[in-house]
């Protein structure tokens, strides 16, 4: 089953209903989300620093419709920001926040003021923000923001989505700049107009940008789930003797818990990214797209008499 597909059954009012009602699917929803409540996250997030993993929170959320939802995502980030302050795993959490949460829909210079202003109470916490990449049409406009704040706060990097035709640009940009940038294969439906519609040619870029950042970037995270391109990018790791601890492998809260274990067994940093929040519809539809089995129970459910 197609990953576009999925996308855009899971968009359809009568399949969303469905998900967000059923009782049938809150297992489901909770294997890939960790909780709606920050308090819940925080639990889920010290259980992971426990089995000495890192973490990485997410609040769920993104293209606000207001001024207001924006500056109300911006006291949640703080909030993030106060707790993971008192809590005894400090050291391994950081957040990711999205541009369009910062209300970037609302204008470059408000989204800007508030994206500045989380990096500031970040600094105060002694932490790390990072920016999550959105749909194509914010990509350029999240690599700008991103390089004009860069000169006044080191604490932040930014997510690249191989399935991009510029991403190989913006891999050498960074690596430059010397931003941390976490490298995904890409989850969004995109045109391919600007995005490569075939995964092995998604497959070959992942690899060959990854391989850019590990010899060459600033404690990259290597964000993927496929075992072929894990075992590919360790040999390279070990063949260019490059130290474990220059770098760090990301994987999603619920999926792969013993390539998570097996991997830090070994010695490597381990992150897992951890959402929360009510608005986690979007985020897991683009799950669902990446795990085929998942949706066609949905779709069965569904259309069951």
């Amino acid at each position: 089953m197609p990953s576009s597909f999925i996308l855009k059954t899971a968009a359809l009012p009568p399949v969303e209903r469905l998900v967000r009602r059923s009782f049938l699917f809150r297992p489901l929803v909770r294997r890939f989300i960790a909780g709606d409540t920050l308090e819940e996250a925080l639990g889920h997030s010290e259980s992971l620093c426990d089995r000495n993993l890192q973490v990485s929170l997410d609040y769920l959320g993104e293209n606000t419709q207001s001024e207001a939802e924006a500056l109300a995502a911006k006291s949640t980030y703080s909030q993030m920001l106060d707790r993971i302050a008192e809590s005894r795993h400090r050291e391994k959490i950081n957040i990711s926040i999205k541009l369009t949460q910062c209300g970037l829909d609302q204008g470059e210079a408000f989204a800007e003021s508030n994206f500045r202003e989380v990096l500031r109470r970040a600094q105060e916490k002694d932490n790390f923000v990072r920016v999550d990449m959105e749909g194509s049409e914010y990509t350029a406009r999240t690599i700008e923001m991103l390089t004009r704040v860069w000169a006044d706060h080191k604490n932040t990097g930014t997510v690249l989505q191989s399935y991009l035709y510029r991403t190989t640009e913006d891999v050498d940009q960074m690596i430059e700049l010397g931003m941390r940038t976490r490298l995904v294969k890409g989850a969004y439906l995109e045109p391919s107009s600007v995005a490569f519609p075939e995964k092995s040619k998604v497959d070959e870029a992942y690899v060959e940008q990854a391989k850019r950042l590990l010899a060459r970037g600033h404690y990259p995270a290597i964000a993927t789930h496929d075992e072929a391109i894990i075992r590919e990018l360790k040999q390279f790791v070990a063949d260019e003797k490059i130290d474990p601890s220059r770098f760090e492998w990301q994987m999603l809260y619920g999926i792969r818990r013993d390539l998570q274990d097996g991997l830090r067994a070994e010695g490597f940093n381990v992150r897992v990214y951890v959402p929360f929040g009510d608005a986690w519809y979007p985020y897991f539809s683009r799950r669902l797209a990446e795990r085929p089995a998942n949706a066609f129970f949905i779709l069965k459910s569904l259309f069951r008499k």
